[in-house]
This record gives structure tokens, C-alpha cells and sequence, in this order.
């Protein structure tokens, strides 16, 4: 019996395997690159990119339309019957080591919190690492408060991946407040300019 967060495979009229939607909470989850209306254009125009590399991610990666007023994790997650540990936050830190700024997008399950001022320090080898104030973090990743997502980040946010985050599907921002993505957290790891982090995510 299939896995009930996992896709399953059908055929369409003209026997061609079409991907079926996993089944995460109540949300309709649709491929996420024939709907780039729901995507930020940053994060579709690397979604594109990614599955051009990368042929499987196409029919992998999923986007659901929400609520913009229950896109914050809590809120969203309570809305639509998902739980904190599918949930996935990433957020934007910074610090500084000899007047020299250096950057990170630091991804983590929302049961956890990301430990900025330990682990993500030293990955930085900064003296201090801070989230990035909310306007400069939506001016600088081209995307929405609230809806952040590790794709579609450019080169100066290297994305920090807890290793705890790879197992099963996870539900990811798409950009923008009224729609979240969700993949696989194996698929995530394998994105360009993704690092794996042990112990990124601390309780």
C-alpha cells in the first residue's frame, strides 16, 4: 500500500504517466512549473532552471494556492492539517568577520529552530550572525515575508539544509504569501548551492 504522502503514478487518456499529486494536509497540490502564477518569478524561473539540470524535478516538486492571511508556518500548518515537522522554514542570516559581510539562508524543520549563534555562526565564521531585517530580506531575495523559499535565492544565499529536513516530503515557501511547495527533502539536498548541515535545527 503506497505511502500516503507519496505521489503515485497514472496515465493519461494517451497512456503517458502523468504525475499524481502527493497527499500532504488538505491543500491541492499541483506541478509546480506549469504554474508559474503561483510561484515568485525568481523562485519559477529557478524551478525551470533546476529541471532543466535535473529532468525528475519537474514532476516532483508541487505548489498549493493558500490563504495569504495562514501563510506564517503556525497559522498554515494549523489551516490545513500539516504538521510542524513538514514544515520547513528558511530564513536569511547574516554576519560579519573584519568588516567583511557573509550571508547564508539557513533552512530548518519548523519543530526545530535554526541555531543561529552556533552552528551557523561558525559556518560563517562571523563573531555574531543575525536574521536579516525583514525589508532588506524581501528586497534582496525578491520574494515575500511570510513566504521565503530556498529556491530561487540568488548566489549570495547559499542555502544551509539541516539534515534533518531531508526525510520524507517536506512543505516549502514559494515566494509569495498564497501558495506553499512541497518536495521531497532528498530532492532539496541535491539543488545547486545547497549545503547539508548536521545539527543545524536545535529544539
Amino acid at each position: 500500500m503506497p505511502d500516503r504522502h507519496s505521489p503515485e503514478t497514472t496515465s493519461s487518456g494517451t497512456g503517458t504517466p502523468q504525475p499524481a499529486a502527493p497527499t500532504i494536509g488538505t491543500l491541492t497540490w499541483l506541478r509546480a512549473v506549469d504554474h508559474p502564477e503561483l510561484l515568485a518569478d525568481v523562485t519559477h524561473a529557478a524551478l525551470l532552471e533546476w529541471a532543466a539540470s535535473d529532468p525528475t524535478v519537474a514532476d516532483k516538486v508541487f505548489v498549493a494556492e493558500i490563504d495569504p492571511e495562514v501563510s506564517d508556518t503556525a497559522a498554515m500548518c494549523e489551516a490545513y492539517d500539516i504538521t510542524m515537522t513538514q514544515s520547513v522554514n528558511c530564513v536569511l542570516v547574516a554576519g560579519k568577520r573584519e568588516g567583511v559581510e557573509r550571508t547564508a539562508a539557513a533552512a530548518v524543520r519548523a519543530s526545530s529552530r535554526a541555531d543561529i549563534n552556533g552552528t551557523v555562526k561558525s559556518l560563517l565564521n562571523v563573531r555574531k550572525a543575525s536574521f536579516v531585517p525583514v525589508d532588506r530580506a524581501v528586497t534582496e531575495s525578491s520574494m515575500e515575508y511570510g513566504g521565503i523559499s530556498p529556491i530561487g535565492l540568488g548566489k549570495q544565499w547559499p542555502v544551509l539544509l539541516d539534515d534533518g529536513a531531508k526525510a520524507g516530503w517536506i512543505v516549502i515557501g514559494s515566494g509569495v504569501r498564497r501558495s506553499k511547495i512541497t518536495l521531497p527533502g532528498v530532492l532539496l539536498a541535491t539543488m545547486p548551492r545547497v549545503q547539508i548541515i548536521s545539527d543545524l535545527g536545535v529544539s
